[in-house]
């Protein structure tokens, strides 16, 4: 398995200019949001695989829409109720005088998405405005905290046979840079499926065997005839952030967004399925000089997005919740 000393030399989202994160963390149970700014505008775009997404403003993002440039994204735990996080967002936001100008205030405008960690710890307690505006709060260009923080605390990994025989999920990050241009991704991993290492495809957290000794590996286990355990829809999701520092219109920051969804192909099998809302937004902060081209620039995303993947399992911390145990990959 890959070293986490190894996994942390990629790099932080934050490497691209205009890019801020802060985290917000629930004491009373795990689970939190994300948020991941950019005070300055970034033209934006968004690519929904999954079949059980929990989102706010993707519709906008649309390239046939009007409006090109959002000023932060919001991930958080806690299914559909977290997406109240992004109202503080706003909030935090307007305060300091950033969103578009509308004659009677400022508008900032914050998509958002989410996932399902409620089987995690008391459901009641979810991510509401106030973490969303205390996540705020806490963004800085610093290279953000990784693991069992955010909107990945409560993410759980390999769940396709029982939440009992999961591991951890978490949240990481990580960039790469050609010719001057920086590309970021932040993910929040609670897959139904199997983490891998997407240089080895080796799986690296994910459903465990009987005993909860050993990786199972799930696709191998699906393609012998092993039957998977009757699933509720949205119960996972991975979802994410790519930035980048080049200039690009928002046609071509929702292809930014679709070609990083292959970095998750890669990272996690299997991906997009009908419990997973697999949702990727892409920003871009247009604060380089240069410009790679979108063929670069989609294999960049991609690249970033598969080792945020796999860090956002190499940097989890077990967890005990109740009586549910979720050994991170450390632990095997």
């Amino acid at each position: 398995m890959p070293s986490l000393t190894s996994a942390r030399k990629a790099g932080s989202i934050t490497d691209v200019a205009g890019i801020e994160v802060g985290h917000f963390t629930d004491t009373r149970r795990p689970t939190g949001c994300t948020v991941v700014m950019a005070r300055g505008g970034a033209v934006a775009g968004v690519d929904v695989r999954g079949a059980a997404p929990g989102t706010r403003e993707t519709d906008l993002l649309s390239p046939v829409n009007l409006v090109d440039t959002v000023h932060a994204v919001m991930l958080a735990g806690g299914s559909a109720w977290g997406l109240d996080a992004a109202s503080g967002a706003m909030r935090w936001l307007e305060e300091r005088g950033v969103g578009f100008d509308v004659r009677v205030g400022r508008l900032p405008i914050v998509p958002a998405a989410v996932l399902f960690d409620l089987l995690v710890g008391d459901a009641s307690i979810r991510p509401d405005a106030a973490a969303g505006y205390a996540a705020c709060a806490a963004a800085t260009a610093k290279r953000p905290a990784e693991g069992n923080v955010g909107a990945g605390t409560g993410a759980a990994v390999g769940k396709i046979f029982g939440i009992d025989r999961a591991m951890k999920g978490g949240v990481g990050t990580a960039s790469v840079t050609v010719g001057g241009v920086t590309v970021g991704a932040l993910i929040a991993c609670n897959a139904l499926g199997d983490v891998l290492d997407p240089d080895t495809a080796q799986v690296v957290a994910g459903a465990r065997t009987a005993n909860g000794r050993k990786l199972l590996d799930t696709r191998r286990a699906l393609l012998r005839g092993d039957a998977p355990r009757p699933l509720l829809a949205g119960t996972n999701t991975t979802i994410g952030v790519i930035a980048t520092d080049a200039a690009i219109n928002k046609l071509q920051a929702t292809k930014l967004a679709q070609m990083a969804h292959d970095g998750l192909a890669r990272a996690i099998n299997p991906v997009h399925t009908m419990s997973d809302g697999d949702t990727l937004f892409a920003l871009g902060t247009g604060q380089a000089k240069a410009h790679p081209g979108m063929m670069v620039l989609g294999t960049m995303a991609a690249e970033a997005t598969a080792r945020a993947t796999l860090r956002a399992v190499l940097a989890a911390r077990g967890l005990t919740a109740g009586g549910l145990h979720l050994p991170a990959a450390r632990d095997l």
